[in-house]
Formats: structure tokens, C-alpha cells, sequence
């Protein structure tokens, strides 16, 4: 028989923040692994510049194809057992690519990598609603981004020493192993929560996806999230890596630590959004609006990334990091602006947004950053002049249509 007493705060931090941070530490170790393990890879199977990018870029097109079921399944079955069954596809992905010898079986592999991590954050995000009280839960939500960050700094420096043991194929069998450890600890710790039944039957549910896709307010501001967004983490989990050897002049270890510096700014950002974001509101700055700067700060990290400026490429490398977090703010400022009951699927229609753009964007990339002749083995500034310029030119765009909304928002 249950008790009636609610379990001790450290004990529901043990048994539900910490292995669904465990799951979102991964995923983000798998977004952003390839941009040390690309040129590995690169050497022991041909690729040019398209072929990395749709190798690592198809991660995100599986991941979005997810999103919108997503949201579904995780009302009807719960975060426990979607996240802890997905997760064993996303370490069936990573052992076919350490095993795959061309470039579709890259793919192949990298594409149910994506799909099996689909659910982590926004799986995550729902068991804090249901397991913690309103006021802790931007406290949860922040621990769960951050250890994203930690995952991404593990996929720099850690992964570049790992290199001196063994191969891209040995990350990869290994991050797999690490995967299929994640979900057992998922499915054995965590607990379920029963739901009440959803208003309306699928059909139902699935209109009201419709509904927000027409709402206007909703392209108001997710045009210069997904862009701010997805090229962040197109550049920041492949692309970054190689601008630092093209344009920076580092070496492979030089660049794993712009790379790790550039991870521990983006968690920093990460937990630190949140954070501000309520004392900010009642100094009179919406948070639609803080979003809005600090992702103009980051369009102007970008240009200069694009100008090819290397006179302080890990301060560079820092505030790019940091500032690329800034539009994570948009998933309650367009939560707010929809019915409770439809907060969930709110979320899961941007990020399919989000990662359908970093999709275009990290294959785009590789495809006109390809038009160029590598010299000595690196792209030349004017390729990287128009690879990361185009970027920032859109998401400026989209910025600038984004204005209505910050003047109509109220503190």
C-alpha cells in the first residue's frame, strides 16, 4: 500500500531528475560528437563536406520526425517508459555506425541515434511537472539543460583523450554501452504516474497541433527560434570544430578545448537563462523580449565567427556558447501564450521546428562550405565567410519580424 507521505525532495532529485539528466547528458553527447570524431571518420571512410553534414545532420531530421507522436505518447504512456525503450534504439544507432563502413550506413546509424534520443529533454520537462511543485520546477528544468552542457562538454576534451585508446568506432561502441546503462537506470528508478485521461480522443489531440501551427502568434516568434537555435547547434555540435582548425589555426587538441570551452559557456547559459528570467520580468523586460537580445548577441558571435575574427577565438568560442542558449526562453513565452493543456505539445511543435532548421542548416552548411576546395586540408575564409554568414543573415531577418511581439508583450 502507498504512503501518504510525499517522498523526501533528495529522494525524488535521485529517482527523477537525475535519470532523465542521465538520458539528456547523452543526447547532447551524441549531437555534438562528430565534431571532434568528423575528420576520424573522414580519413577511414571518404566523405566531402555534404556527406558530413547529412552524416551528422540526419540526427536532427529523425529527431524531428519524433516530436510530434511525441507528445502523444508521452500523455498516454508516460516519460519512464517512452524515454527508457527510445533510449535502447539510440544504442542499437551508435553500435551500427561504430560497426558502418559507407557513408549510408553512417547515416543509417546517426538517423536512429536521433530518433532514440527524441524524447530526452521534453520527457525530462514532463516528469518535473509531474513530480515537482510549480516553484522548484525551474530549478529541475535547469539541472536537466544543464547536464545537456555537461554532455556536450564530455563530447570535446574527454572525447579527444579518448582518441589516444582507441577509435571513432570505440566511442561510439562505448557511448553505446553508456546508453543501454542509461535506460536500464531509467527504467528501474524512476516512477510512473498514472494521468487523467486527455480532453478528446486522438483525433482530437491532433487538430489542436493543427490549431497552434495556425496561430499566428506562434510564427510571430518561432521563426528566429529555430533558426537562432538550430544553427546553434548545427555549428556548435559539427561545424565549430573545423572553423577552429580553418580559420583559428588550432591544432586537433587546441580545438577540443575551444570546443570544451564553448560546451561549459552553452551549460552556463543554460542554467542561468531561467535563472534570470523572473528577476529580469519585474525590472519590466518580458522575457519574449530577453530572448530577443540575447539572441541578437549571439547573431553578432556568429558574424563574427563569419568575418573569420581569430584574434581571441576562445573568448570568441565562449560568448558564442553562451549566447546560443538564449532562445530557450521561447518554450515558456510560447507556453504562456496557449491553454495549460496544451503546454506539452506547444513544446513539442517548436522543437520539431527547431530541429528541422539545424537539419537543413548542418546538411547546408556542409553543401556550400563544399563549393570551396579544401588548401592544405582546410576550407578557405571566403568558405567560411559564406557558410556562417548566411546563418546570421536569416536569423537577423527573423529577429527583426519578431519585433511586433516584443512590443506587445507586458512585463
Amino acid at each position: 500500500m502507498p504512503s501518504s507521505t510525499p517522498p523526501a525532495a533528495s529522494v525524488m532529485l535521485g529517482r527523477v531528475v537525475l535519470p532523465f539528466a542521465a538520458g539528456y547528458f547523452l543526447s547532447y553527447l551524441y549531437r555534438t560528437v562528430n565534431a571532434v570524431l568528423a575528420p576520424e571518420i573522414g580519413r577511414a571512410i571518404h566523405l566531402d563536406g555534404s556527406d558530413i553534414g547529412l552524416m551528422t545532420g540526419i540526427y536532427f531530421m529523425t529527431f524531428a520526425a519524433a516530436q510530434l507522436p511525441l507528445g502523444i505518447l508521452l500523455d498516454r504512456f508516460g516519460p519512464r517508459r517512452v524515454e527508457g525503450i527510445l533510449l535502447c534504439f539510440a544504442a542499437a544507432g551508435a553500435f551500427a555506425f561504430s560497426l558502418a563502413d559507407s557513408v549510408p550506413a553512417l547515416v543509417v546509424g546517426r538517423a536512429l541515434v536521433g530518433f532514440g534520443v527524441s524524447s530526452c529533454l521534453m520527457a525530462a520537462l514532463k516528469a518535473n511537472v509531474q513530480f515537482f511543485p510549480p516553484q522548484r520546477i525551474p530549478l529541475m528544468n535547469g539541472i536537466i539543460l544543464g547536464a545537456g552542457g555537461l554532455g556536450a562538454i564530455a563530447a570535446t576534451a574527454p572525447v579527444q583523450a579518448a582518441l589516444q585508446l582507441t577509435d571513432w568506432r570505440g566511442v561510439y561502441a562505448g557511448v553505446a554501452v553508456l546508453t543501454l546503462g542509461a535506460a536500464a537506470f531509467l527504467w528501474l528508478t524512476a516512477p510512473d504516474r498514472p494521468q487523467a485521461p486527455g480532453a478528446g480522443g486522438l483525433r482530437t489531440q491532433i487538430a489542436e497541433v493543427g490549431e497552434i501551427y495556425r496561430n499566428p502568434g506562434f510564427w510571430r516568434i518561432a521563426p528566429a527560434t529555430m533558426l537562432s537555435m538550430g544553427s546553434f547547434m548545427s555549428i556548435q555540435g559539427l561545424w565549430a570544430g573545423p572553423w577552429l582548425r580553418d580559420v583559428a589555426g588550432f591544432t586537433p587538441a587546441q580545438s577540443a578545448t575551444g570546443l570544451t570551452v564553448m560546451a561549459a559557456a552553452m551549460a552556463l547559459g543554460y542554467l542561468s537563462v531561467g535563472a534570470m528570467a523572473e528577476r529580469l520580468e519585474r525590472l519590466g523586460i518580458p522575457p519574449v523580449t530577453q530572448g530577443a537580445i540575447g539572441m541578437g548577441l549571439h547573431v553578432l558571435a556568429l558574424a563574427a565567427m563569419a568575418a573569420g575574427w581569430d584574434a581571441a577565438p576562445l573568448a570568441l568560442a565562449a560568448f558564442y556558447g553562451l549566447t546560443g542558449t538564449a532562445c530557450s526562453i521561447n518554450y515558456a513565452v510560447l507556453t504562456r501564450r496557449f491553454p495549460l493543456r496544451l503546454a506539452g505539445r506547444v513544446n513539442t511543435s517548436l522543437n520539431l521546428t527547431i530541429f528541422v532548421a539545424a537539419f537543413i542548416i548542418q546538411w547546408g552548411l556542409g553543401a556550400l562550405i563544399g563549393l570551396w576546395d579544401k588548401v592544405d586540408g582546410r576550407w578557405p575564409p571566403v568558405a567560411w565567410a559564406a557558410g556562417l554568414g548566411v546563418p546570421a543573415v536569416i536569423t537577423l531577418l527573423a529577429l527583426i519580424w519578431q519585433i511586433p511581439a516584443c512590443r506587445a508583450e507586458k512585463p
